[in-house]
């Protein structure tokens, strides 16, 4: 057996080398030998001596020991680590799963294979070599890093730092899609940063905080870096088109950034697939690993080694022990201290109403712990934005609307999961990266004034992740799914033909290309009749559109108890409309006053925000009257006719297109309407769960009775944020007058409805007297 010629580890002529060699078998030990023999031929005066130490396993004590001896000899002696480096190639699958979940190299090809392999191709291993350090600058380094003394946790330490200099010449060969956090749990233990910290909770020991970091240590395999993409497209290829949307100048901008800094990746969350998405988008670009965050009720069966082994990081759900929130933070903090990427949803828990969530910053606190105290110059927080043209999950948001249970998760319910990405076609898939947020920019210095001041850095950390999640919500794209929903949705059961989908679509495509706001093809599509077709061909079978067909024409609805299920498509692209919504509001608002219109119509501009800001993002209030007054631009004297009142501002809505407040917003304003009424005689301080089962009853008594215009409003997911817009106007607490302030609250909220109905009652003139012309010019009849 000849060895390769292609080495990556050389002395020079006046080096004074401890060699640290890690093999695996005999085959790697003759490889070993064949590298020293070339290298002594090549440099006689050089002085080489060579640790031998098993690959993976820990040395034992007598190799130990003969390297306490090998440090303390010569403390100008270089230590150069090596290793047989084995370039990837074809080992079975079925072996490589196993190796995967018990944690071993898979790359390392089994011993039995490996003479094998190097006679048919010697090319496939190599010696590698990290880079060499002086005994000294070693030892130094240890004293400076952590609390221990011993000859022997030195000789440890060396043993960690060869084994991370070997990763790093490794990841060069490989690529930074294999870049994975080593030695976590000893390199922690052995800080003296993590001791002294460790030492100020009572009762702490090193044993219980090594257990806990054993319950969160994760890492990448570079099998597995390989696999888990490989299984996430297999899940997701079901029932989606294979290949993510993606913006490759997006793409490229982040890889610069993440050369530079390490970063937090803050998707939206959707659907459980979003865990699956992110690792496949990082592998399939060339991007660095990322290590996810993830509730510790998903590490089940098999999943958890699995997860485990592919950049999960299970996370109690309660953090009330000190010790573990403590070891929680400092994992953090290494984590980002060693330049690794981490992930996790900004909103903390899927989004069952299709519209983003408020953002949590439990986990993100620790981050700017970690950069404050300066274990790094900047931390990015890189919004992902992750969209669907249909989720099969929406089924199981609707019956969580209504009241329902939250099915927990295990074995079975992955098996269904699984199965039903397969049921039929979703669509595709959309990744966008936009331009990350820089925790400097918003926190400053490290060891700055905000890192003293708990109400500075909480108010920044909000204002960070609003501008993490406003970011996402700028380039998600609009697709058809969602302007069809929107649409039908407002029709509230009445069936529309191809013709009058296409007509009535286009002034919400126009809205949308005048605002420069992302839209998937399927979306420019609706441009054209047969883009319509595909598009409600696409959601038929109640998914969530009916379609009517046998007559003179087909014609398409959203049936009553298909509602929610659009509901979540709609609110998905409400964004993009919700200040279009607001103006029209405030328009029929000022209408109907008669003192200064206009300065009323500012003034009901901004209480509609406010009274939106737990359902919506807004941009902050100076930039969002700017965009209010941007869009009232458009129309000549804007200012004069709503100055004028009543029906100049009438003429002004009636000229606007398109009139979609309803369309957007009435599920929202019935759902806190029905709180406010069931606020009414409710006692002052009604408990969240006994207010939700109040307004279930009364919304569905409502909804029979034609008093509520959408099923939709009827919802257990809007009445959770409608109590906290009651809780905002001080409603839910004992003060005085608090009857005649609630009943005051449930009038203002009808008052708003009513001039929805007054801009819906114009957007459905505009509509018939459209389809009158559309008529006339085809000589149809009435």
């Amino acid at each position: 057996m000849s060895a390769p010629t292609d080495y990556f580890a050389s002395f020079t002529t006046t080096d004074d080398a401890l060699v640290l060699a890690s093999v695996s078998s005999q085959a790697e030990l003759q490889l070993l030998n064949d590298w020293l023999k070339k290298q002594r031929q090549e440099h006689p005066d050089s002085k080489v001596e060579v640790l031998q130490l098993p690959a993976a396993d820990e040395p034992t004590p007598g190799m130990l020991a003969r390297l306490v001896e090998e440090l303390e000899a010569d403390e100008d002696r270089l230590v150069v680590p090596v290793r047989v480096f084995w370039v990837p190639a074809g080992l079975p699958t079925r072996l490589k799963v196993v190796a995967l979940m018990s944690g071993r190299d898979t790359y390392r090809p089994p011993e039995i294979l490996q003479r094998r392999i190097l006679r048919k191709d010697p090319a496939r291993a190599r010696m590698v070599a990290g880079e060499p350090a002086k005994v000294s600058e070693l030892r130094k380094q240890w004293s400076e890093t952590t609390v221990a003394e011993n000859p022997r946790e030195f000789a440890h330490f060396v043993l960690r730092r060869a084994a991370l200099a070997i990763e790093r010449v490794e990841l060069r060969l490989l690529g930074p899609e294999y870049k994975s956090p080593r030695l976590v749990k000893p390199e922690m233990l052995a800080s003296a940063r993590f001791r002294q910290g460790l030492e100020q909770i009572p009762g702490a020991t090193v044993e219980q905080a090594g257990e806990m970091l054993d319950e969160l240590a994760t890492g990448w395999s570079r099998f597995s870096v390989d696999l888990i993409p490989a299984l996430g497209r297999a899940i997701f290829s079901r029932g989606f088109d294979p290949r993510i949307d993606y913006d490759r100048t997006e793409i490229e901008a982040m890889r610069h950034a993440l050369e530079l800094h390490p970063a937090v990746l803050l998707f939206s969350h959707r659907s459980y697939l979003d865990g699956a998405i992110v690792p496949v988008a990082m592998q399939e670009n060339r991007l660095p690993p990322v290590h996810t965050f993830a509730g510790i009720n998903l590490s089940f069966g098999f999943m958890g080694p699995l997860l485990r082994h592919s950049g999960v990081i299970f996370i109690r759900r309660k953090l009330d022990d000190p010790l573990y929130k403590y070891v929680l933070r400092q994992y953090v903090g290494y984590i980002v201290e060693k330049r690794f990427n981490l992930n996790w949803s900004i909103e903390g828990t899927r989004s069952r109403t299709g519209k983003m969530l408020p953002p949590k910053l439990g986990l993100l606190a620790y981050v700017a712990d970690a950069y404050l105290d300066g274990r790094s110059d900047d931390i990015l927080l890189q919004p992902v934005s992750i969209s669907f043209d249909q989720l099969h999950e929406t089924a199981e948001y609707a019956a969580y609307a209504r009241g329902g249970e939250k099915t927990p998760e295990g074995l079975s319910w992955l098996y269904n999961f699984i199965k039903a990405q397969g049921e039929r076609n979703y669509g595709k898939i959309y990744v966008r990266f936009p331009e990350a947020v820089s925790m400097r920019e918003y926190l400053g210095e490290p060891h700055g004034p905000i890192a003293r001041d708990a109400a500075a850095k909480r108010l920044a950390m909000q204002k960070m992740a609003f501008e993490v999640a406003w970011r996402i919500l700028r380039v998600t794209p609009v697709n058809a799914t969602g302007l069809v929903s929107a649409l039908l949705l407002a029709t509230r059961g009445v069936a529309l033909t191809l013709d009058q989908l296409h007509h009535t679509l286009q002034d919400s495509l126009d809205y949308l290309e005048r605002k420069n706001t992302p839209m998937t093809n399927s979306a420019l599509r609706l441009r054209t009749p047969d883009g319509v077709r595909s598009a409600v061909d696409a959601l038929s079978n109640g998914h969530p559109v009916t379609l009517v067909d046998g007559g003179r024409e087909p014609v398409w609805r959203i049936a009553p108890e298909d509602e929610l299920e659009a509901a979540f498509y709609r609110n998905s692209l409400i964004h993009a409309f919700l200040e279009t919504s607001i103006v029209e509001l405030a328009l029929a608002h000022a209408a109907r006053v008669e003192d200064d219109p206009l300065q009323c119509f500012w003034t009901q501009v901004m209480r509609l925000r406010d009274l939106l800001k737990f359902d919506f993002y807004f941009a902050d209030s100076a930039a969002f009257r700017e965009n209010v007054a941007e869009e009232m631009s458009w129309h000549e004297d804007w200012e004069s006719h709503v100055a004028a009142g009543g029906e100049e501002i009438y003429q002004l809505m009636r000229a606007k297109q398109p009139l979609i407040a309803g369309a957007m917003l009435r599920p929202f304003f019935e759902a806190y309407e029905i709180v406010a009424d069931v606020l009414r005689d409710a006692p002052p301080e009604i408990a969240e769960k006994d207010l939700t089962k109040l307004a279930l009853g009364v919304g569905r008594q409502y909804a029979a009775q034609g008093r509520v215009r959408s099923n939709e409003s009827v919802s257990a997911l809007l009445f959770a944020t409608a109590r906290q817009v009651a809780a905002d106007q001080d409603l839910l607490e004992s003060g005085p007058d608090l009857r005649a302030r609630r009943a005051a609250f449930r009038d203002e909220l009808r008052a708003i409805l009513a001039d929805m109905d007054q801009v819906e009652q114009i957007a459905r003139e505009q509509f018939y007297a459209r389809e009158a012309e559309r008529r006339q010019l085809r000589s149809e009849p009435a």
